[in-house]
């Protein structure tokens, strides 16, 4: 399969889809011939992009279904991790010329696996999974957009230039074979954490060590702090949902699944435009409180400058850098997963918008 690494294949790709160059300089000159699929695509590499998570998750516990919610993050934050990993161990680098680069964003990392094609696959099925015998639903059509929603976050990373086919394939493959395990397993997991006063420790002491030990490869790159931000979330989503739980406030409903779809009233909708509204406001007023406090605190104890620190290369090195900037990515989304779901639905049943589900999904 060496002939699926070579760049000559993503070019064909985006000269298909309307990228047309100018130049076989380093950098490349193009034009943008099609918009619709440089818009289409756009769109289909934000599905796998940290503005998607910050944003699709927190909406999916305040509007749709907790119990669910809780699973698909597992199963997202499990495979995210092990292919963050392997792209640190590989090493392969993204395309070359002839394939032009419409990103830059994720240049510094590493591209085999493809961890879109692995989000690709994950969230989407792993919803379809979760609900399947949940609620009563078109099946046959979750099944038809989880799979368009695939595809376009596999084609759009060929389309932007920033994976080869092998690179997306791989990553394809290896999150199904992640799947077949983690999916029944996440079951059982999701109970423990609800259930154990064990769990926060576990919990903490297991993401802690996976930072720690993440596998270094010889120089810095962005995906161990994406995944100190993708373990954080992860963790506070659930220390929220244990906190619910130990505290009384969530009990199992007396209703049996499969459950019929409650269809939005004009009361219901409004009271969801206010919870996605005041929530993503608390979300972003998380992340720059705890940010700035968690940053600030690691200097003073460090007896670093907060200035130069943050002006400082990014290398292994720099374990002064790497330090804080780990622990702050970890902390600030920690608590941010941890308003999503105990703080914030406790101020949406103050101001009585509160999905009335949402404390029943066990």
């Amino acid at each position: 399969m060496d002939y699926l690494k070579q760049p000559e294949l993503v070019a064909k790709v985006q000269d298909y889809f309307g990228v047309n160059r100018k130049s076989k300089q380093k950098n490349h000159d193009y034009t943008i011939e099609n918009k619709f699929w440089y818009y289409i695509f756009l769109f289909g590499t934000a599905l796998g992009d940290e503005v998607f998570y910050s944003s699709f998750i927190p909406f999916w516990f305040w509007n749709i279904d907790g119990a669910v919610g809780r699973r698909f993050v597992l199963v997202w934050c499990i495979a995210m991790y092990i292919g963050q990993v392997l792209k640190d161990i590989i090493q392969w680098p993204r395309p070359g010329p002839p394939v032009v680069r419409l990103h830059n964003k994720w240049a510094l990392e590493y591209g085999m696996p493809s961890t879109h094609a692995m989000v690709g696959v994950s969230i989407p099925f792993s919803i379809i999974l979760y609900t399947m015998d949940r609620y009563l639903y078109n099946i046959p059509l979750g099944i038809l957009i989880s799979t368009l929603w695939c595809a376009i976050i596999c084609v759009s990373r060929l389309y932007l230039g920033m994976h080869t086919v092998l690179d997306v394939i791989v990553g394809v493959f290896l999150a199904i074979a992640i799947m077949f395990p983690i999916v029944p397993l996440v079951d059982n997991l999701d109970h423990y954490f609800l259930t154990s006063p064990s769990a926060p420790l576990i919990l903490i002491v297991s993401a802690v060590f996976l930072i720690v030990y993440y596998p270094n490869s010889g120089k810095w790159t962005p995906t161990r702090g994406d995944t100190a931000m993708i373990l954080g979330l992860s963790v506070g989503i659930e220390l929220g949902a244990w906190t619910n739980y130990q505290a009384g406030i969530m009990k199992p409903t007396e209703l049996t699944a499969p459950y019929i779809i409650m269809w939005l009233s004009y009361t219901m909708f409004g009271c969801l435009l206010l919870r996605t509204f005041i929530g993503f406001v608390c979300v972003l007023l998380t992340k720059k409180i705890s940010s700035y406090i968690t940053y600030n605190f690691l200097c003073a104890i460090l007896k670093q400058d907060v200035d130069i620190l943050k002006k400082s290369e990014n290398t292994l090195q720099n374990k002064h850098k790497t330090f804080v900037e780990l622990s702050c990515k970890f902390v600030s989304c920690a608590l941010i997963g941890f308003n999503i779901l105990y703080l914030i639905p406790q101020l949406f049943r103050f101001l009585r918008i509160e999905r009335p589900t949402f404390f029943t999904e066990i």
